[in-house]
């Protein structure tokens, strides 16, 4: 099962077991996180696509790391001009562990054990 879920503004394509690096997160090592914007979904039988996100859908993850990231350099210049500038600097990031992809019942299924409610009361 793998599913598309937006972090932080972002979107990334995980499964079950992967680790995926974020940018920085508000929580320890050891927490667990979870994301409701899974936009896509694919149980391995049926692609479920959300408008634009799945109702009741998660990614449930856990915090494995804190750290930075490498250093990015930013160089600027001015061709003939004598400008040049040199600056970087280094991202802040939260390494996370996909522990579930939960996707909630699909609509039909709740319409149809309404139907069979109905039914049985007859």
């Amino acid at each position: 099962m793998n599913a598309t879920v937006e972090i932080s503004g972002k979107q990334y394509t995980v499964s079950e077991g992967d680790k995926v690096k974020v940018a920085r997160q508000q929580s320890e090592v050891g927490d667990t996180l979870s994301f409701e914007r899974v936009l896509f979904a694919n149980d391995g039988k049926k692609n479920h696509i959300g408008t634009p996100v799945i109702k009741g859908a998660a990614v449930q993850t856990s915090v494995l790391e804190q750290g930075r990231d490498r250093k990015v350099l930013i160089y600027k210049k001015k061709r003939r001009k004598g400008y040049q500038r040199k600056n970087g600097h280094r991202q802040d990031y939260t390494l996370l562990q996909v522990e579930k992809i939960k996707l909630s019942a699909t609509r039909k299924t709740a319409v149809k054990k309404q139907a069979e409610e109905t039914a049985k009361e007859d």
